[in-house]
């Protein structure tokens, strides 16, 4: 096995990776059978030039293969278990609280996959702006990252936790 640069790595829970790996299974089999035959069926209906239901099935067929691509990159470059953590210091897994400026109130927020949907707090990705610009930050450092408007947000780092669940 070959390792990837640690900024490809996407770490994943057990539950998470299980969960991508079934609708990958499920995608590139029964799924790609039943699209075939939606399209198939739709073409014996005729003319395929005004024929919306097999329109409509070629456009699932596309989405279903696009999602079928994500799914193989996510998981061809998971890890399960727990990524290195270290007390203080933000990385993917951590916990953090943030406080922006010019905001006195805190924000706390998991830093992970996006595929880890289910926790029971909001989950901010390492490759969105604001995790990139705190990915590897210590408690008390400040971070500025670019918003979509050009502005720029500074954040000061408050707390950096280990998840735990």
């Amino acid at each position: 096995m070959t390792e990837t640069r640690a900024d490809n790595v996407t770490w994943l829970t057990q539950e998470a990776y299980d969960r991508l790996k079934a609708e990958l299974d499920h995608l590139s089999g029964p799924g790609r059978i039943e699209i075939a035959q939606k399209i198939e069926a739709a073409r014996e209906e005729g003319d395929l030039r005004e024929n919306g239901g097999y329109h409509a099935a070629k456009e699932e067929q596309g989405k279903i293969e696009g999602r079928i691509l994500q799914l193989q990159g996510i998981l061809e470059n998971a890890r399960v278990g727990e990524a290195p953590r270290t007390e203080g210091v933000v990385g993917p897994g951590m916990t953090v609280t943030v406080t922006f400026e010019g905001d006195d109130e805190e924000v706390t927020f998991l830093l992970a996959s996006r595929e880890e949907v289910g926790a029971p707090i909001d989950v901010y990705s390492p490759k969105s702006p604001l995790g990139a610009a705190i990915n590897g930050k210590k408690v008390g450092d400040k971070a500025t990252y670019a918003l979509p408007n050009g502005r720029s947000m500074t954040v000061e780092i408050l707390d950096a936790t280990p998840y735990g669940g």
